[in-house]
């Protein structure tokens, strides 16, 4: 068995970041910094803290009694509870700014306006402090005080919906926080950029990101093309793609699977005889990629039934065999079997109650080893160990207390 880390052995143990945002997006960035050893500080407003610790119980959340979305997005961080709505609550965050390396919001610019907590207001308090803004929309433009959440901006101002509907349907439903996981990387590593950039100049600086220039970044491909005038028309059904080749195929077994054959010229002679039709290449309708294109419908008519006459697991060892790409489209019902997901670090234990397994953020460091997840905090747990952390003596959180500033 191999040892457990201690905190402070980890790359980013010294670092205090104060993650002074909301549901997902932004706070992905600081569990990242967590889980590698970063003292992150969720600040929450008194009563029912972060709206993401209740989020499961939206009908588009799968049922369970563990709360997985707060402890998923909120391990390994402390909780204290400050009303910034009031003066000496704004004073509280302000003496935390002053000794912490990172402050990581997606607040509203206008609600960080109101709240004077914008980069204006606090740059001054710190000068070594990385500023993390995350917006909807970004900092400028019409639209930058639009509220936008990962299914408005992300998904549908980003043409991601658009793009992958099938022709005369309407477009999809992304499922919760698809977009907001991988922008939150986005804002990671602009962090992680700033720090690197502190060690040379000492200066802190402000860094953004923004659920819709992530969207964009991910449909790269249409979003380039669309710049230069170049757009596709709406995806045709399965039966009729653009492309057979590269074309989900039902198996015996009732599983999907995805056929990815991307260089034709020479993989066309190894498919047909991986599915026993090594005839087909002399077929005038599929001799090259032009022909196969004009006839992709006529294509998958043949395909289709053959695939339909072996389970999953022999056309994986078969196509594999002749060197042809393809994978399973996986279920989520298949991933608390999926040993590949465990042995490659993607799903690993954790120490949190009622989860046993969980998942790891997407990279990692030879010879680092990430400590097991522990429960998120309940709201608040944390405020006093802070405040004390920070400098205030027991009468001025007593005060703070008093006042209803702080809970």
């Amino acid at each position: 068995m191999s040892e457990v880390p201690s905190p402070q052995s980890l790359p980013l143990a010294g670092l205090k970041v104060l993650d002074v945002a909301s549901f997902i997006a932004a706070p992905v960035a600081a569990t990242a910094m967590a889980d590698y050893g970063a003292d992150v500080i969720k600040v929450e407003p008194p009563g029912r803290g972060d709206p993401n610790r209740h989020m499961r119980q939206l009908a588009s959340y799968p049922p369970s009694d563990v709360n997985y979305p707060w402890e998923m997005d909120s391990r390994g961080k402390r909780s204290i509870a400050i009303d910034l709505q009031t003066v000496a609550g704004q004073g509280t965050l302000y003496r935390l700014i002053e000794r912490a390396d990172v402050l990581i919001t997606n607040y509203p610019l206008v609600v960080r306006a109101r709240l004077k907590m914008g980069y204006d207001h606090v740059s001054a308090l710190n000068k070594r402090l990385i500023y993390a803004s995350f917006t909807g929309y970004g900092e400028e433009g019409p639209d930058k005080d639009q509220i936008g959440f990962d299914s408005t901006a992300y998904f549908a101002r980003s043409g991601l919906l658009d793009a992958n509907r099938y022709d005369g349907q309407p477009p999809g439903v992304a499922m919760p926080g698809q977009g907001d996981r991988a922008s939150g990387l986005s804002l990671f590593g602009a962090i992680m950029m700033a720090l690197f950039m502190r060690e040379k100049t000492g200066a802190g600086t402000l860094v953004s990101s923004s659920l819709l220039a992530n969207g964009l970044w991910s449909n790269g491909v249409g979003a380039q093309a669309a710049l230069l005038g170049s757009v596709l028309p709406s995806r045709p059904p399965r039966d009729r793609p653009r492309n057979a080749l590269t074309n989900p195929y039902r198996t015996r077994d009732d599983r999907w699977m995805q056929l990815t054959v991307v260089l034709e010229d020479k993989g066309w002679g190894p498919f047909c005889a991986a599915i026993d039709r090594p005839d087909l290449p002399a077929d005038a309708r599929f001799a090259d990629q032009l022909t196969r294109r004009k006839n992709a419908a006529a294509l998958v008519a043949v395909i289709d039934p053959i695939i339909a006459l072996q389970d999953w697991a022999y056309w994986r060892e078969r196509l594999a065999r002749h060197g042809i790409p393809v994978g399973l489209i996986g279920r989520l019902q298949d991933l608390p079997e999926d040993v590949q997901a465990r042995a490659s670090g993607a799903v690993v234990a954790t120490d949190v109650p009622g989860m046993p397994w969980g998942l790891a953020v997407p990279f990692g460091i030879a010879g680092v080893t990430v400590p097991a997840a522990v429960r998120a905090p309940q709201l608040g747990e944390h405020t006093d160990d802070i405040l004390r952390d920070g400098g205030f003596s027991t009468a001025e959180i007593a005060a703070l207390r008093a006042g209803g500033s702080v809970s």
